[in-house]
């Protein structure tokens, strides 16, 4: 009979871990997809640094317009970016000391 109750145990554990899994369709430990704001911002600070080494490394979403924080070279400096539904961006802005870029 214990034999039972311990199998019912696991068996209930086992269910109750399954719904605290998150499947995020990756597959992998890859970033998300950048979306069309992201990937405009992105465009945007590779275009006003002259430097292709970007990263995204935020972005909030709004309706009035989504800011975007992008990393720039190795040591992935912080510029941030407004993009708008209609796929215009604000003119990028450094977040750090623009002496040492």
């Amino acid at each position: 009979m214990p034999r039972r109750i311990i199998l019912g145990a696991v068996a209930l554990s086992a269910m109750s871990l399954a719904g605290c899994v998150e499947d995020t369709g990756g597959g992998g430990t890859s970033a998300p997809m950048p979306t069309e704001a992201d990937q405009a911002c992105l465009r945007a600070v590779t275009a006003e640094t002259n430097n292709p080494d970007v990263t995204l490394l935020g972005s909030s979403f709004s309706e009035a317009g989504t800011e975007v924080i992008v990393g720039v070279g190795p040591d992935r400096a912080r510029w941030q970016c407004i993009a708008y539904s209609d796929g215009t961006t604000t003119r990028p802005m450094s977040l750090t000391d623009e002496g040492s870029l």
